[in-house]
This record gives C-alpha cells, sequence and structure tokens, in this order.
C-alpha cells in the first residue's frame, strides 16, 4: 500500500499466523515453472498470427502496395528493436507486470501505470474484436449452421477463458498446437499463391494523381505510408507481450530472451511471404478489401478451390490461436496492477491451480459485452492498436532511462546496439501514435478517453494503496535505497 505521500507501504494482515506481505501474496501467486522457450516461442507467434490472415491487406487501401510494403518494413523495424530491448528489460526484472514492471522503475508510479494501462487497453479490446472475426468466419464457413452475433461471442470466451482457468501449462500447449496449424497453413498459402505470381498486379491500385508524390507504386502519395502504418503492425501487434509469462517461466532470464528473438525472426518471415505472396497472386486490388484476403488471393475468379477452403478453415484456427492468447496476456498485466494495487486488489486472486481467475473472468465478461454490443471489430482493433503505441514508446523509453541512470545494473542479457536499438523503436513508436489519428481519429479519442477515467482513478484513490511487497514494487524500492545510499 502506500501513505498519503505516494510511498508504498505493506498491505494490511489477512491472516493471523503469517506476515501480512505473505498472506496477501500467497492468495496471488502463479504457477512457477510451466512453460520452456519453446512454449513461449509459440505464444509470441500466437499472439500475432491473426493478423497474417486478415486486417493487414487494408493498409493497401490507405498507401497501395509501395506505401504498405514501407510501412511493413518501418513497423518491422519497430518491433525488432522493441523486442531485443525488452528482452533486456525481462531478463532483469521477471515478472508478470511486463511493461508496467519495466516503466515502474525506469518513470516511476506514473509511468508504470500509463504503460500498464496501455497495455491493457490493448490486450482487453484485441479479444473482443476477434472474437467477431471469429463469428465472421463461423458464419461464412458454415459451420453448424451458426451466424455470427452473441452466442458464438460467448461461446469463445466461455470454452477458451475455461481451457486457461484448467491451468497455464495446459493452456500454452493448447495454443501452442493451434499456432503450429495456423503457421503450417500460411506457408501452405503461400506455396499455392507463389505458383500464379505476377508482379505486374502489385501497382495495380488507381493513383490518385492530387496526393503529393503519389505514383503507380505509391498511389496515394508519401502521406499515404504513414497512414499505412497501423496496418503494416498487424504483421507483428502482441509479440511483446511474452514478457508478461516471466512468472511462469523455467529460467526466464534464458528463457525469455530466446523465445522473443525467435518469435520476432518467426513473423518478420511469414510477413515477408504473406504479403508478397497474397498481392501477387491476382494483384492489390484484389486483396485491399476483403476480409479473408488470403481466400481472396487464391479465387481469382471467384471459385473456390481445395487450397482456398483449407485456407478459410486455417484462418479459423489462427484467429482461435491469437484470441487463446491474448486474453492470456491480458490476464497477466491484470493481475500484475492489481496485485500493486494500482487497480482493485481482488482482480489479482488466484485459484487452487494458480490461474488468476477474476484476472481471466472480468476482462472476459468486459470482452463479451463489447462484442455483443457493438459488433464492430474493426474500430476495438483500432483502439487496440492506439493503446499498443503509447505502451510501445514508454517502454521504449525505459530502456534507454534504465540503461543511462543505472549502467551496472546486472543484465544477463543485453540489446545488441544498445540505446540506439530502443531509440529507434521510440521514434518509431512515437510515428505510429499519430498514425492512428490519420486513420481512425474516433478510435483513438475513445482510447484517450479511457485513458483519462484510469487516470483519475490512480490519481485520486490507487496511487494511495499501493503494496510495496509486489515484486514490481518491490524492485523499484530496491533502486530508490540504492540511489539514497550512493547519495549519503
Amino acid at each position: 500500500m502506500a501513505d498519503g505521500t505516494g510511498a508504498p507501504i505493506a498491505p494490511p494482515a489477512e491472516s493471523g499466523g503469517t506476515s501480512p506481505e505473505d498472506a496477501y501474496l500467497e492468495k496471488r501467486t502463479l504457477r512457477r515453472g510451466s512453460a520452456g522457450w519453446l512454449l513461449l516461442t509459440g505464444l509470441g507467434v500466437a499472439y500475432v498470427v491473426s493478423g497474417d490472415f486478415s486486417g493487414w491487406n487494408f493498409g493497401l487501401a490507405e498507401g497501395g502496395f509501395g506505401g504498405l510494403a514501407i510501412a511493413a518494413v518501418l513497423m518491422g523495424l519497430m518491433y525488432t528493436c522493441m523486442v531485443f530491448a525488452l528482452a533486456e528489460l525481462a531478463a532483469v526484472l521477471p515478472t508478470a507486470g511486463g511493461g508496467y514492471g519495466f516503466a515502474r522503475r525506469a518513470l516511476g508510479t506514473w509511468g508504470g501505470f500509463l504503460t500498464g494501462t496501455a497495455i491493457l487497453i490493448e490486450y482487453v479490446l484485441a479479444p473482443a474484436a476477434i472474437s467477431i472475426f471469429i463469428g465472421d468466419y463461423v458464419e461464412s464457413l458454415k459451420l453448424f449452421g451458426l451466424e455470427s452475433g452473441w452466442p458464438v461471442y460467448l461461446a469463445c470466451f466461455a470454452i477458451f477463458i475455461g481451457i486457461h482457468l484448467w491451468g497455464v501449462g495446459e493452456a500454452l500447449r493448447f495454443s501452442f498446437i493451434v499456432t503450429g496449424i495456423a503457421v503450417t497453413a500460411l506457408l501452405i498459402f503461400a506455396v499455392g499463391a507463389f505458383t500464379e505470381f505476377d508482379a505486374s498486379g502489385l501497382n495495380d491500385i488507381a493513383v490518385d494523381h492530387s496526393a503529393f508524390g503519389s505514383s503507380s507504386w505509391l498511389p496515394f502519395g508519401v502521406l499515404g505510408i504513414w497512414a499505412a502504418f497501423p496496418f503494416g503492425m498487424w504483421f507483428f501487434l502482441g509479440v511483446e507481450g511474452v514478457p508478461l509469462a516471466a512468472e511462469e517461466t523455467k529460467d526466464p532470464a534464458r528463457s525469455l530472451p530466446k523465445a522473443m528473438s525467435i518469435s520476432i525472426a518467426i513473423l518478420l518471415l511469414l510477413a515477408l511471404v504473406t504479403f508478397l505472396a497474397a498481392t501477387g497472386a491476382h494483384g492489390s486490388a484484389a486483396v485491399q478489401d476483403a476480409g479473408n484476403p488470403l481466400v481472396a488471393a487464391l479465387e481469382g475468379d471467384g471459385k473456390p478451390t481445395l487450397l482456398s477452403r483449407f485456407v478459410n478453415y486455417a484462418g479459423l484456427a489462427g484467429l482461435v490461436a491469437s484470441f487463446f492468447s491474448l486474453i492470456y496476456a491480458g490476464s497477466r498485466q491484470l493481475f500484475a496492477l492489481s496485485r500493486a494495487g494500482y487497480l482493485p486488489r481482488f482482480l489479482s486472486l488466484t485459484s487452487r491451480r494458480k490461474a488468476p481467475y477474476m484476472g481471466l473472468l472480468v476482462p472476459g465478461a468486459i470482452g463479451f459485452a463489447l462484442a455483443a454490443a457493438t459488433g464492430d471489430g474493426a474500430r476495438m482493433l483500432n483502439v487496440a492498436v492506439f493503446g499498443a503505441t503509447i505502451s510501445y514508446a514508454l517502454m521504449s523509453l525505459s530502456h534507454i532511462v534504465l540503461r543511462r541512470r543505472e549502467p551496472e545494473l546486472p543484465r544477463p542479457y543485453r540489446t545488441p546496439g544498445g540505446i540506439v536499438t530502443s531509440s529507434v523503436a521510440l521514434l518509431l513508436a512515437c510515428s505510429a501514435l499519430v498514425a492512428t489519428f490519420l486513420v481512425d481519429k474516433e478510435a483513438a479519442f475513445i482510447a484517450l478517453g479511457v485513458y483519462v477515467v484510469a487516470l483519475a482513478y490512480f490519481a485520486f484513490y490507487s496511487r494511495h494503496r499501493l503494496v510495496a511487497s509486489a515484486p514490481e514494487e518491490e524492485f523499484a524500492a530496491l533502486a530508490a535505497a540504492e540511489a539514497e545510499l550512493e547519495r549519503d
């Protein structure tokens, strides 16, 4: 907790036989050692894989092939730099707080809360949006005669939250299998699509000659590159969530950097192959507005093929993998913020199987309500992207601050390039944040509204009730104590 000055103090006693700190944390522990680097790599890819099947292609309508290609390269660079920076931070502070924990030490309680809240916005809104897309796939595939609507959304949340409640080991293994199916399907799609590749179709989108710098490769001009940033992110959005599994990882100082590095390498390869294969098969114009662009790329004449049907079903597997893993990430971020007192503490309670059941059920209920009430998956994903870009900027800044302020801090893994790497990520994250206003201003302002409400809660209530014994708070307190000793 924290006193009126904002300094953390211990939580109140919850039982007579143990210390208040031990009693508090005993009810808020995760299952240790449930995941090695292989499952974590699968988790990193699972966060993202649905973005290869759909969503990225709408960037063609903003920037054309050239604009989206440049945007995807820049966003790939941003994520690569950020992943290497986060790998170092995760090895230094392997807790469930992830980005919140990193920013808490580097930027203080306000920085920690701002970062954690931005991450939470991303991981609550994205599953809600994906549940809608799953419903659309179920309806288009005529599975069990179901139509997209609240019963499908409810089934998604109920079934997959149920698996998470069963246990983290079981959940990650399920995610790994479904992700493997989706990745295999992407590679099979690419083989089939490349047999019909025609480079002349890449720039077949009509040129807006009034746009500055427009050409056949940049039909909407130079500004189209910037407007395509949020869609270039879809090839990588979510991979930064791997550190949230730190407390459930075997040897996190080694496993997390290894898994994150392999994950981003796989995602970069999948982005390149998927982008070129889908746009080259029957042209960029054929897929720019498609809800299932990979299927549209294979069905140039509109007639389903055996391969297109397979890819259509695999797209559902990709959506399930991302939906499932994003629920996991959101529950861990909420768990860490709640355990430290930034959010109501009951949200960090864990079950006998060491699953944060309130952290799973409450965001799940919110996500289902949003999906059922709006049915607007695209808008919710745009809100999620806005939250993500804020967190990226703050996490990259945290790496820079800690490198400069605490150069002697033990670092089991060090970011290649140091602060140059994280500075590149920071600059591109700020550019991507501004780009969200070019795509969907309403979504950006909705996210800002949520942010304002959360900040008011923190400013007037929770910052005076932080829990000193939470791992992220102890880590920050240690840094403050060491700084005080140096001054003395």
